[in-house]
């Protein structure tokens, strides 16, 4: 049991990591598709290891439940095996075997030869048994269950009770380990934030001193082949991409190469978080049933 845990959570841990290094990978990219799922994968490992801590937490208390009902119950065995037997209030009222009566037993009381009495004397009885069957057992659960608490632990492994520290050593190493790896990740937080706002960030920047940005990427469809569709396609790609950017390029045009290459052409040129921007928007291939790859892209210097 404890090695599937550890395989879980391993599994789990690797994955989140996974998961989490790719959404962050993608969303620098500007691709947000794939950061989508990338997170919603991420969300499902974290849901994923969160059942199996709850699960463990769930197994160790029913074993610990186990323990102290198998505690309670030695100690309500050993309060048995140290009770006296019950007195008979009512031995007179017993059967007695003819070959056991001797002189000294008279059979002379005065509530046996009235009814009253021996009915009295019957339900009496009758509580007493009744008494003694349904306190009796509650009463010693709940002492047996107070004083399971005075008892020695169980036993662990081979070694003795005496064995066994009172006080465990103090986990020097671990709390260090724990205290280093808390600064470090206090740390690395606000440099991850700054790192992937300057990734994300919207602002405008300054124009590069070029006369255009050219990229060049390749366009797959899936179902219709023809010429017009993937031409359709193409252009609605690059239609959504080109505004995904901060600067403005009102001046965009796209040019067929050959079969599935385009070459998209932006004027005035766009600055390089623009370009990384559309070079994102075009692989993530938002549109529907299309995907694409950037081929190359550069920047166009003005003539002399």
């Amino acid at each position: 049991m404890k090695a599937m845990r550890l395989i879980g959570y391993t599994f789990g841990g690797l994955s989140a990591a996974y998961a989490g290094y790719y959404t962050v990978l993608y969303l620098t990219r500007w691709e947000w598709q794939r950061a989508v799922i990338s997170g919603v994968l991420l969300l499902v490992v974290e849901v994923f290891l969160a059942t199996i801590m709850l699960l463990t937490r769930f197994a160790r208390l029913e074993e610990r439940l186990e323990q102290s009902d198998a505690r309670v119950e030695e100690v309500r065995k050993r309060l048995e095996q140290t009770r006296s037997s019950a007195p008979g209030r009512f031995n007179w009222l017993a059967s007695v075997d003819a070959r056991d009566i001797n002189g000294t037993r008279t059979f002379v009381f005065v509530p046996v030869l009235m009814a009253a009495g021996a009915a009295l004397s019957g339900v009496a009885m009758v509580i007493q048994k009744l008494a003694g069957a349904t306190f009796r057992p509650g009463a010693e659960r709940r002492l047996a269950g107070r004083l399971a608490a005075l008892t020695a632990p169980p036993a662990t492994g081979t070694a003795p009770l005496e064995a066994i520290p009172a006080v465990p050593p103090a986990r020097t190493g671990r709390r260090t380990l724990a205290v280093a790896t808390a600064v470090v990740g206090i740390l690395m937080v606000p440099l991850l934030w700054n790192a992937l706002a300057d990734a994300t960030q919207t602002r405008a920047e300054q124009s590069p001193d070029a006369a255009a940005t050219t990229m060049v990427f390749q366009l797959d469809t899936h179902g219709d082949q023809s010429p017009e569709a993937v031409r359709l396609a193409a252009n609605d790609l690059w239609e959504t991409c080109r505004r995904s950017t901060a600067a403005q390029n009102d001046n965009a045009t796209l040019h067929r190469m050959r079969d599935g290459v385009y070459a998209g052409v932006v004027r005035p040129a766009l600055p390089e978080h623009d370009v990384m921007r559309l070079r994102g928007c075009i692989e993530d291939a938002g549109t529907n049933r299309t995907s694409a790859v950037v081929l190359g892209e550069g920047q166009a210097d003005h003539r002399k």
